[in-house]
């Protein structure tokens, strides 16, 4: 065979090993995945399900008290239970800040461990958190699917569901150090014979102005759900008797001033609402504060609706 039509040699000499020294050798664009993953909390047992907590600082306090980084109310947690941490290595750790039921990694009890990527650890009776090193990608799925979870799909305010988890929590919290706490239950006047008339595609219109105007009047640290087809609830923290009821009064103004624009026109829909308070321990659980407002939203209903009415308690 001619030199010119020879096969290349092999550059490779005969008994050598190429070493790998990185997984970038095999992988150039591995390293620049591995730079941008973020380590997360997510919640995969307990109160908010899929909820995503970032591990930002060199170090974050969980526990039951309300300068915890990541507060947890489940039933076994400590005000100060534990605490992740860079060790000297960099590694994150969990370290048990002696809490009265421990803190658990994939069911071991532990003091003090370096955490791995997919580590489960357990606070209390019921709360599971997963740790997780994500990447912006994997991040930006789980707080969708964590959303989609939480709120409603036609308002996007947060649905039943989620209030009823933050109301335990809240309650149990308010009712513990003695701070009020109060909802509002809201229902929309006649709004089946707006569904009659216009049609529930308009319906549908009339509810996302009704959540939108309502989540504009009120503060940021009140929560508005939607609790169930026209009817709406508001959980307002540290939030007085005498407040709640001034609140409820003026999302009932906001509301009966709003219009609605339609293709043919505009419509105008009112509603009415029922307070009630957690104050000095008059209410015993979540949920006498919720019938006692549900009690006095048909109160209102029935006195002719367009109005607010507060509950007595205690």
């Amino acid at each position: 065979m001619p030199d010119d039509e020879k096969e290349p040699k092999d550059e490779h000499i005969e008994g050598e090993t190429t070493m790998v020294t990185s997984l970038e050798d095999l992988y150039p664009n591995m390293g620049k995945q591995l730079v941008s993953k973020k380590a997360y909390l997510i919640v995969i047992a307990g109160n908010s399900v899929g909820e995503m907590y970032q591990i930002r600082k060199e170090e974050i306090h969980i526990g039951r008290d309300r300068t915890s980084d990541i507060i947890i109310t489940d039933v076994g947690i400590s005000r100060g239970h534990a605490r992740i941490f860079h060790d000297a290595g960099g590694d994150l750790c969990i370290e048990d800040l002696k809490s009265t039921n421990g803190t658990f990694v994939n069911g071991d009890e532990v003091q003090k461990r370096v955490l791995i990527d997919g580590d489960r650890i357990q606070f209390g009776r019921t709360t599971i958190l997963k740790f997780s090193l994500s990447d912006d990608l994997e991040e930006s799925f789980q707080r969708r699917m964590y959303d989609s979870a939480v709120r409603d799909g036609l308002t996007r305010i947060y649905n039943r569901q989620y209030f009823e988890e933050r109301l335990a929590s809240e309650f149990s919290y308010a009712y513990r150090h003695f701070i009020p706490l109060s909802i509002i239950m809201m229902d929309l006047d006649h709004f089946k014979s707006v569904n009659d008339t216009f049609g529930h595609p308009v319906g549908d219109v009339v509810l996302k102005t009704v959540a939108s105007t309502i989540t504009r009047t009120i503060r940021t640290e009140d929560m508005l759900s939607r609790y169930g087809g026209e009817e709406f609830v508001i959980l307002a923290r540290n939030t007085d008797a005498q407040s709640v009821h001034i609140l409820a009064e003026r999302i009932r103004s906001s509301m009966e001033e709003q219009i609605v624009p339609l293709s043919s026109g505009v419509i105008k829909v009112t509603l009415s609402a029922g307070t009630s308070t957690l104050e000095n321990r008059n209410v015993g659980t979540p949920e006498e504060l919720v019938a006692a407002a549900d009690e006095a939203l048909y109160h209102a209903k029935r006195m002719g609706r367009n109005r607010c009415v507060q509950a007595t308690t205690g």
